[in-house]
């Protein structure tokens, strides 16, 4: 029986007996697009190009004998996954619109904004296209953040009612810290193609609370809130982790500052908001390269 590898996080696992390995593909641990060798090939190619082995029939091509190929070298560095490249995100501006509506219309009756939310989440994730990574989507269910959000609703209402400035100030940490969980909780539920990413977000809460503190006082200099935004947009990007690439935010705080200012002015008018919402994320996924593990400092 064939003895199987694949690559994970650009470092190489197995060898698995050949039922080990049918197990991890039918668990979607290998997927179509992961990198898979075994002897008798050549080099690592995708899953989904081998025959017979995801779909399709017939046995995986013979090739020269030898040990699994280096990883970071050959097939290994070239396109799918492995390759570099800018995040892009496209969406129509009638289904935005009405979209948007929607949630804004179902978030004033309080109750219903865990399921919009994550209804709405769902499809602007499905608009993001990610190098070697097709058909991003959202997974995450609205019961998850059931017990987060109506907690928070009632512990403001209590503090509301003890009027304590001391408590005020804690649920703003706590509010803090609750986004800070939400961002861990939507990073973990990314998946392709239906299979999940198997990211996660390593940013502390601390480092979070510091990040929103610091933009807090930044905003009194009126324009130093660009550069501390585009710091802690880096700083979000390194923070994730379980990918093969590493994640790069390249935009900087003079790019943010223009377009923030172009934004509000052109929000005011209500009408071109949709094209500037666009106008905006387009760029900010712009700034944001995938890029081979090692190229920075190289």
């Amino acid at each position: 029986m064939a003895s199987w590898f694949y690559a994970a996080e650009g470092k190489q696992q197995g060898p698995f007996p050949e039922g080990q390995f049918r197990d991890l593909i039918a668990q979607g641990v290998v997927r179509p697009d992961t990198l898979v060798w075994s002897e008798g090939m050549a080099g690592w190619q995708k899953a989904a190009e081998i025959p017979g082995l995801i779909g399709g029939g017939g046995a995986p091509p013979m090739m020269p004998a030898g040990g699994p190929p280096m990883m970071g070298g050959g097939a290994y560095a070239g396109g799918g996954a492995g390759a570099g490249g800018a995040l892009a995100v496209d969406f129509g501006i009638l289904e935005f619109t009405w979209r948007t509506i929607v949630m804004v219309i179902a978030s004033c009756f309080i109750i219903p904004i865990p399921w919009v939310f994550v209804w709405y989440t769902k499809w602007i994730v499905s608009c993001v296209n990610v190098p070697g990574r097709p058909n991003l989507s959202f997974t995450g269910n609205a019961m998850t953040l059931v017990p987060w959000f109506f907690g928070f609703i009632v512990l403001a209402i209590v503090i509301g009612y003890i009027g304590s400035q001391l408590l005020s100030n804690l649920l703003f940490i706590a509010q803090i810290v609750l986004y800070w969980l939400l961002i861990k909780w939507m990073v973990a539920n990314l998946a392709s193609n239906g299979q999940p990413l198997g990211l996660s977000f390593s940013g502390s809460v601390w480092a979070y609370i510091g990040w929103n503190l610091l933009f807090a006082i930044s905003i009194i200099t009126i324009i130093g809130w660009a550069w501390v935004a585009a710091a802690q947009m880096r700083w979000f990007c390194r923070s994730v982790e379980g990918t093969r690439r590493e994640i790069v935010f390249k935009g900087s705080g003079l790019g943010i500052l223009w377009r923030g200012i172009v934004a509000a002015i052109l929000c005011s008018l209500i009408i071109p908001i949709p094209w500037v919402y666009r106008w905006i994320m387009n760029w900010f996924a712009s700034q944001t390269e995938l890029v081979p593990r090692g190229s920075l400092g190289a």
